[in-house]
């Protein structure tokens, strides 16, 4: 009988935050299993896209799909196909999905409906919030699932009152395995054109609901152009698209900046003065290094960050917008992250774990082989 073969393991990616956390998790699957890494294109800039896998060391793709832009059905519908059919002639023994993206819910599904595994990374966070694109994702990717690698124990506990118990793990979070990789890199670019040290608020603006209504953008970004500081504003395609359309040009306190790479977003986020932001990862990201934020939304999955008093959600409210930022410009105390999300070993937890199972699983049809 010879030995078998590590396990074949296919991973889908597609949008920023799964670039960074597919940057450790990718590492430690390799030493415990082989990996194919599909690319659906949802973020297709190049700022958005290919710089990140140069910056964090990800292999190139094995797999570019190529799907870009359209509305969530167009999008998720032509991954879907797509993702069959690299799952068909690839036939991996297991699927992981990180996150909540269109990219996310398709992989899950095309594994599902072919008998795949599934491994959801960033299973059982909720915002409780079903208008929210990312809500629907999160939620039914993590009931076709096997695996659910749960960042959380608030994680765990949603998972419990939906039903589901069998295969949900706490690992802790592959973003705090990434900032904890990176930092140092990050602190050593070189500084320019930025202001001082707490000198400056951080913006990002991306999210459906606060830039595809003209009034909701409008609003925020006026709240933006009024602070007394420096506000700093890598600006997303989709947002400068939008700001575009408008014929809305941004002035005042706002200073405009291409997309950060995440290094470069790393320095900015641990040298800000207050984060102000409807992005799920730079909240938690703030929270890592110890800058307060400001969640541009009214509700968030990353409940932890809230309840230590690190992250206020102002919905986009310009009076609670410019009251949680006066409450960040006072002295505070620094809230403690460690162990909330546990202890920068998640990637290495995971692959173990997952290893592990697929070990289990062929069991009985190696010995049968045998």
């Amino acid at each position: 009988m010879t030995g078998r073969p590590r396990p074949l393991v296919l991973t889908v990616v597609g949008a920023r935050p799964q670039f960074v956390k597919a940057a450790p998790l990718g590492r430690a699957i390799r030493r415990h299993a082989r990996e194919v890494l599909v690319h659906t294109g949802q973020h297709y800039d190049r700022e958005m896209s290919e710089a990140f896998f140069q910056e964090l060391g990800i292999p190139p793709p094995d797999r570019h799909l190529g799907i870009g832009s359209g509305s969530h059905g167009a999008m998720t519908g032509r991954m879907l196909e797509a993702l069959e059919g690299v799952m068909k002639e690839v036939q991996p023994e297991a699927v992981v999905v990180l996150g909540d993206t269109n990219s996310t819910l398709a992989g899950a599904l095309a594994a599902a409906k072919l008998g795949i595994p599934v491994a959801h990374v960033e299973a059982g966070l909720r915002s409780f919030d079903m208008r929210m694109p990312e809500e629907v994702n999160r939620r039914l990717t993590d009931h076709v699932s096997t695996l659910l690698f749960c960042p959380t124990r608030a994680a765990v506990r949603n998972l419990k009152a939906e039903g589901i118990r069998a295969g949900a793990h706490l690992v802790g979070d592959v973003m705090l395995d990434a900032v904890r990789q990176n930092l140092r890199r990050a602190r050593r670019l070189p500084l320019r054109d930025l202001p001082p040290a707490r000198g400056y608020y951080l913006a990002t603006l991306h999210r459906q609901e606060n830039v595809d209504d003209p009034e909701t953008l409008g609003r925020i970004v006026s709240v933006l152009e009024r602070l007394e500081r420096p506000v700093l504003l890598p600006l997303h395609p989709r947002t400068r698209e939008r700001l575009r359309r408008l014929g809305r040009q941004l002035g005042g306190a706002v200073r405009v900046r291409p997309p950060a790479g995440y290094l470069e977003m790393l320095l900015l986020e641990s040298r800000a003065r207050a984060v102000l932001t409807d992005s799920g990862g730079v909240q938690k990201e703030a929270f890592i290094v110890g800058t307060p934020c400001i969640t541009l939304r009214d509700r968030t999955e990353w409940v932890e960050t809230v309840r230590a008093g690190a992250n206020r959600l102002v919905g986009t409210d310009p009076r609670r917008i410019l009251a949680a930022v006066k409450a960040a410009d006072r002295p505070r105390a620094r809230h403690p992250s460690a162990g909330v999300y546990g202890d920068g070993r998640a990637s290495e937890l995971i692959a173990r774990r997952l290893t592990e199972f697929l070990a289990a699983r062929a069991g009985p049809a190696a010995r049968r082989q045998a």
